[in-house]
C-alpha cells in the first residue's frame, strides 16, 4: 500500500504530526515498535508545557503549543488537564539573577509574557519558599502543565477518526534507497511506500537517520522524576532552580492539576544510553535538594518514581529539517526533553513541511533547528 506520509515514531511528535496532515485530507501511516502510541518517553513527560526559551525557535513553536493545549477542550472536547500554572526560575545568586534578567530583554523580543517578580511577590507564588538570600525570580504566567497521558490519549484519538493507520509492535528495519529517494519502509511485518517520511523516532532517531546516510547528531541521556500523593493545591508555578549540586545540575517540581507533586532532576555529570531501571540514588537526591528550597514539601509521600531519556543534541536544539542526502525523508529528532511541549505545535509546523506551505516565519524557526547547523551556540538553562 502506498501512502501520502509514513511518520516513524508515535510519540510527542508523531502522534501531533499524524493528526495535523490526516486532517489535511492526507493518507498517513505511522509505525512504531511498542505495543501503543507515547510508550517511549512520551508518558514519562512531567507535563510541564513552557515557552521561556532563548531562542525565536524553541519560544515560537511552544507559545502556538500552549495555544493549542489551553484551547484543547473547547475547541476539541477532552479535557487534558491543563493549567495556566507558569514556570519560575528563583534566583539565589547574583549571576543568576543577572543571566535571567538579561535572558529575559531577549525573551521580551520575542513576543513573551515574563517579567521579574521580587521575593515578596515569589512568596505569594510560592507560599513557604525559602527566603534566605532569594533575590527573585522570573515568572511566566502563560505557560502551563497538563497531563502526557490524557494528551497522548486525545491526540490519538482524533488521529484515528481522521483516518491515519497505525502499526504497532513492528519495528523498522531498513529504508530501501533508489534515486536519493526512501522508496520503501521496511519493517518486520512488512514494506510499505511512501510520498515522505518523517523519522520522529526519539531514542532511536540517530538508527534511523543513519539508515539513510544521515548521522544525526542525538544522545539519549537518563533523567529520573517521581510523583507524590494527592493533595489540595498550595503553590502555583513551576519551580526550576539552576543552581548546581552534588550529583546533579538542576531540579524542578511543581503540583498537577490533580494535586499531585511531579519532580525532576538533570544528573551531572549525564548518564548516557538508554536504561529505564529506577535508581535508589534519585529520590534521596532529589527530595533533599527540594525540601531545602520548600520545606513544606518534607511530609508528602511518594508514590512512585520513573526513569526515562532526554534525546540530547550537543547544543540543545532539536534536529528538524529535510534530509540533504534524502530528499523524501524529514528529521524531526533530538527534542532535549522538551518533546512533550514542542509537540502540538512542531506537529503543525511538520504538516507544513509535507505539504509546502512554509511561510517567512516557519523558515525562521527552522533555522534554529538546522540538522547542518555547528552546533556551537547552546541554548540557555537547556
Amino acid at each position: 500500500m502506498r501512502y501520502d506520509v509514513i511518520v516513524i515514531g508515535a510519540g510527542s511528535i508523531g502522534l501531533p504530526a499524524s493528526l495535523y496532515l490526516a486532517e489535511r485530507k492526507l493518507k498517513v501511516l505511522v509505525i512504531d515498535a511498542e505495543h501503543a502510541p507515547g510508550q517511549g518517553n512520551n508518558k514519562k513527560a512531567i507535563g510541564g508545557v513552557r515557552a521561556t526559551h532563548s531562542d525565536f525557535g524553541k519560544i515560537s513553536i511552544c507559545q502556538r503549543s500552549i495555544e493549542i493545549l489551553r484551547n484543547w477542550e473547547s475547541e476539541r472536547g477532552e479535557d487534558i488537564g491543563w493549567m495556566s500554572n507558569g514556570y519560575s526560575y528563583p534566583a539565589y545568586r547574583e549571576e543568576d539573577a543577572k543571566a535571567l534578567q538579561e535572558l529575559m530583554q531577549v525573551q521580551h523580543g520575542y513576543g513573551l509574557n515574563i517579567r521579574w517578580v521580587s521575593p515578596e511577590e515569589y512568596q505569594n507564588l510560592v507560599p513557604g519558599i525559602a527566603m534566605n538570600g532569594l533575590i527573585g525570580s522570573t515568572y511566566a504566567p502563560e505557560d502551563g502543565s497538563c497531563s502526557p497521558l490524557l494528551v497522548t490519549n486525545a491526540f490519538y484519538f482524533h488521529a484515528l477518526e481522521a483516518k491515519v493507520d497505525f502499526h504497532f509492535n513492528e519495528r523498522v528495519s531498513s529504508l530501501q534507497l533508489s534515486d536519493g529517494k526512501i522508496q520503501h519502509v521496511i519493517t518486520n511485518k512488512g514494506s510499505y511506500a511512501a510520498d515522505q517520511v518523517i523519522n520522529a523516532a526519539g531514542n532511536f532517531g540517530r538508527e534511523l537517520g543513519l539508515m539513510a546516510g544521515d548521522d544525526l547528531q542525538v544522545y539519549p541521556e537518563n533523567h529520573e522524576a517521581g510523583i507524590t500523593e494527592p493533595v489540595a493545591r498550595f503553590f502555583g508555578p513551576m519551580v526550576v532552580d539552576m543552581r548546581k549540586a552534588k550529583g546533579s545540575a538542576n531540579f524542578y517540581f511543581y503540583q498537577n492539576s490533580e494535586g499531585q507533586v511531579v519532580f525532576c532532576i538533570t544528573p551531572d555529570p549525564p548518564i548516557l544510553g538508554i536504561d529505564n531501571r529506577s535508581t535508589s540514588e534519585f529520590l534521596p537526591l532529589c527530595s533533599k535538594r527540594m525540601i531545602e528550597i520548600y520545606p513544606r514539601l518534607h511530609r508528602l509521600r511518594v508514590r512512585r518514581t520513573w526513569r526515562g531519556q532526554y534525546p540530547m543534541t550537543p547544543d540543545g536544539f532539536p534536529i528538524v529539517g529535510r534530509s540533504t542526502r534524502v530528499k523524501n525523508l524529514i528529521n524531526a529528532v533530538g527534542m532535549c526533553g522538551q518533546g512533550f511541549m514542542l509537540g502540538p505545535g512542531m506537529g503543525e509546523l511538520l504538516s507544513r513541511m509535507c505539504l509546502d506551505e512554509l511561510s517567512s516565519d516557519d523558515l525562521l524557526i527552522l533555522k534554529s533547528f538546522d540538522p547542518q547547523r555547528d552546533f556551537s551556540v547552546e541554548e540557555a538553562f537547556k
